[in-house]
């Protein structure tokens, strides 16, 4: 009785360790998922201002909307189009590695630009735009390198496959064409039937055809024969044609 209880009890506690840990992992799921659709929301609102910032304000703080806008863009595609193909294709696990340190360097660049754009100095801003904007052509450069690789590797990778499978569909469609045979071949199946009839018209000559002999496997007669008309007075008559005339002779 007391094992029973002691195996009871230590089933009571593992349900009870097992329904903590699938909450905690539900959890930490339902945070995650709310963490990025916020980062997300947060990202999009930022991308928004910074557009309207670029055509609503001309000069510097436009100009380094620009830059931040440009530099967000093109880091973003980089990595959707890495993340995406790396699900199918292991070998972009390494450009995934120089990416994130890319991404280190388009984070402090961005970071940089952003204090900027609440710098009172205008004209130490202008004078130091030729230098952001080369940071940001190197940096934009090399992510776009990654991306255009990762593209050109998916998109051979889809030109071998295809080419692959119309080689297969061109042989399953010649094996499924296997009936054809060449014009005017004869046909082995009705070779045997003709030669034993051609065998049979010679054994027999001419009028010697026995007159009780089943001739349903010969051949039919070529002439068929003449069609008769037939006499109108055989006809049969019907009750609503009229009664034919008949013409009296004079003597």
């Amino acid at each position: 009785m007391e094992a029973a209880v002691a195996v009871f009890g230590l089933l009571f506690v593992l349900f009870v360790l097992a329904g903590v840990f699938v909450t905690v992992k539900a959890v930490k799921a339902a945070k995650a998922g709310v963490d990025r659709t916020v980062a997300q929301a947060r990202r999009t609102v930022e991308d928004t201002s910074l557009r309207a910032r670029q055509f609503a304000q001309p000069g510097v703080v436009g100009e380094l909307a620009q830059l931040r806008l440009s530099l967000r863009t093109s880091m973003r595609a980089t990595q959707e189009a890495l993340h995406s193909g790396s699900s199918e294709d292991a070998s972009l696990s390494e450009a995934i590695g120089l990416f994130e340190r890319l991404s280190v360097h388009g984070h402090e660049l961005d970071d940089e630009l952003k204090r900027l754009e609440r710098e009172p100095d205008r004209a130490t801003i202008a004078a130091r735009l030729p230098e952001f904007r080369e940071r940001l052509e190197r940096i934009t450069h090399s992510a776009e390198s990654l991306r255009w690789a990762a593209r050109d590797r998916a998109r051979k990778f889809a030109d071998d496959d295809l080419a692959s499978l119309s080689d297969q569909i061109d042989v399953e469609s010649g094996a499924l064409r296997h009936w054809t045979r060449a014009e005017g071949a004869a046909d082995p199946l009705r070779e045997p039937v003709q030669e034993r009839r051609s065998g049979q018209g010679q054994s027999q000559g001419p009028g010697q055809a026995s007159a009780g002999s089943d001739n349903s496997w010969g051949p039919e007669s070529e002439d068929p024969p003449a069609i008769t008309a037939r006499d109108p007075r055989t006809q049969p008559s019907y009750p609503w044609q009229k009664a034919p005339r008949t013409e009296e002779t004079t003597t």
